[in-house]
């Protein structure tokens, strides 16, 4: 049986343009899909897959995220005073644990690549996980669970993957496939954001990783890619070929690009949409938007 992945790394120092102005002085991970920030989705998702230690990469001016995942002293107090206490709760049970979380500072924006490397002494010589919070995913058990109960009788290293239309291959990483079972890939290669024609498969790569330490060393050499940053990418593509496994894992559940406007608008429709005390409104309104 694979070790058992404890730590996870959320890159969190983009700076958000496509979401101009409504990100200028906010980050993107703390927009809201109905009454909750991106990050804290993607938080809980790794809490449900059994995650202790959670190490954010942030940058200047990320502090309200810190701020989210700390204690609101006077607000809670209030909420108290004013006995409600339904809601003090819905505040309080998803903080963290004194020691669980950890911030690490990017001071130049190179690379999801870069970003990864900075986490190194904080992993340490274990495998762990890296969530996108920008990919948002609805599903009856979390995508990183499902894929942490995979990695169990696999090891190695796992990447979320999924379909993509052909036309759309140059926005993703996508797979080259030695062997695939429809749930796990067997990955001969990886190519990072191909155009249409040279794309060898339309499995693309969403932000849900599974790796092993050794991924540092290469991600040490800094050799930028495409977009000129050091990509995660390319550093996973020098993992293939050794005596470590290496697997895509199509997940069961729906991924919202929450990166781009359209996909961050489709998430909050159907998280409504899935709220027992939203969606016979959501539902009127869509009807009447029509």
């Amino acid at each position: 049986m694979a070790p058992k992945v404890r730590k996870a790394v959320f890159p969190v120092a983009g700076l958000g343009t496509r979401f101009l102005p409504a990100t200028k002085a906010m980050p993107k991970e703390m927009l809201a899909v109905v009454d909750k920030p991106l990050i804290q989705y993607a938080v809980e998702e790794a809490r449900e897959a059994g995650i202790e230690q959670f190490i954010f990469i942030t940058s200047r001016g990320k502090g309200v995220i810190e701020d989210h995942f700390d204690r609101a002293v006077e607000l809670e107090a209030t909420l108290h005073e004013r006995d409600k206490e339904a809601e003090l709760a819905e505040l309080t049970s998803w903080m963290p644990k004194p020691g669980e979380f950890a911030f690490v500072r990017q001071q130049q924006p190179l690379g999801l690549g870069h970003a990864v490397w900075c986490a190194r002494d904080l992993v340490g010589q274990e495998p762990f996980a890296v969530l996108l919070a920008d990919d948002l995913i609805q599903a009856p058990q979390s995508c990183l669970k499902q894929m942490i109960d995979a990695h169990r009788r696999v090891g190695g290293n796992m990447i979320a993957v999924m379909d993509v239309p052909r036309e759309h291959t140059q926005r993703y990483g996508i797979l080259d496939i030695e062997q695939d079972d429809k749930r796990l890939v067997k990955v001969r290669g990886l190519v990072e954001k191909p155009a249409p024609d040279k794309a060898p498969s339309t499995l693309g790569i969403i932000g849900r990783y599974i790796l092993q330490p050794e991924l540092f060393r290469h991600l040490s050499r800094f050799e930028r890619g495409a977009g000129n940053e050091i990509q995660i990418t390319d550093a996973l593509a020098r993992l293939l070929g050794g005596d470590t496994p290496f697997h895509g894992f199509r997940f069961e559940g729906t991924r919202f690009d929450c990166g781009d406007k359209a996909g961050f608008l489709a998430a909050t429709v159907a998280f409504a949409l899935a709220r027992p005390e939203l969606a016979d409104s959501m539902r009127r309104i869509i009807h009447n938007l029509r």
